[in-house]
């Protein structure tokens, strides 16, 4: 299993100035956070400390800032796609897409967020049924790498972890699914890893992919009794309520999209029997042509 990573933005600077004011640029990093899209907060922002001091009748400022590394911004990921992936997706695809970079955007810079497997297959399920009949599994492929890449994370770790689970979980039924806490194993370390940080023992940031990763599980172990995801969900000590409003976004989500596909194969084929009939009459033309010639070749 690829290793647990976390994100951690953290960074301490002293600096001293012979002015009155404090820095210019530290003023414009808390008054430009609504434009970048970036909520400035205690985990942000941590502390500015200011000392005066008088030396040789000058007034001496220092300050002591543990402002963190700030993170980059929604359009700044979103270039940061497109960039990797230059091709035009269509429409029905990337609409889609767009959308869901940005939750994942703001996913994956919440100060509490950590990777974890579960979280990897939430996201990777939500993709694969995305691009389902995609009109080539390449690109598709190549997709998925600079969608990831771009949010600077590791696409291959995202895919080996979520492909762990899916084997792990075929394996497992309604009643081990939920004991992972009495056995020892590569994923059951995990998951108590989750619930130890979800029970207020570290960070833990909840979101809708985990949600999905969830749900993933109970299907391949075919845990299909209604009481299974209330068990799963307490032994992570994740909020149930949570769990069942985010499915149902999902289910949503994969409504409309089944939807959006349908409307799209009927405007393709739609588009074809009109190209077919506008070649009817040209063909025709062009067999008449192909026998005047020959006649008057005889001629």
């Amino acid at each position: 299993m690829a290793a647990l990573t976390s994100l951690s933005f953290s960074a301490t600077t002293q600096c001293s100035h012979r002015k009155s004011t404090l820095p210019s640029s530290t003023r414009f990093l808390a008054s430009s956070s609504d434009i970048f899209g970036i909520r400035i907060d205690s985990s942000y922002y941590h502390h500015v400390g200011v000392r005066a001091a008088n030396s040789s009748s000058k007034m001496v400022i220092q300050c002591m800032s543990s402002v963190t590394d700030v993170p980059p911004s929604v359009s700044e990921t979103k270039l940061n796609f497109l960039k990797a992936y230059k091709r035009p997706i269509p429409s029905i695809y990337n609409n889609v897409l767009q959308e869901l970079i940005v939750q994942h955007h703001l996913m994956r810079y919440k100060t509490s967020y950590r990777y974890d497997p579960v979280f990897a297959l939430g996201f990777v399920t939500v993709y694969d049924k995305l691009m389902e009949g995609y009109s080539s599994d390449e690109e598709r492929d190549v997709i998925f790498k600079a969608y990831i890449n771009a949010l600077k994370e590791d696409p291959e770790q995202y895919r080996i972890d979520a492909q762990k689970l899916e084997e792990w979980a075929r394996t497992q039924n309604s009643t081990s699914l939920v004991e992972f806490s009495s056995k020892e194993g590569e994923i059951e370390g995990v998951l108590k890893d989750i619930a130890q940080r979800a029970g207020g023992k570290g960070e833990f940031s909840y979101s809708r992919f985990f949600a999905v990763g969830l749900f993933r599980l109970l299907e391949l172990a075919n845990a299909t009794e209604p009481t299974i995801l209330d068990k799963l969900s307490a032994a992570l000590n994740i909020n149930k309520k949570s769990v069942d409003r985010d499915l149902d976004v999902y289910r949503m989500l994969l409504s409309k999209l089944v939807q959006a596909k349908e409307l799209l194969k009927e405007y393709i084929d739609r588009e074809k029997k009109k190209r077919e009939e506008r070649a009817e009459p040209q063909k025709a033309n062009e067999a008449v042509s192909k026998c005047l010639g020959q006649q008057l070749s005889v001629m």
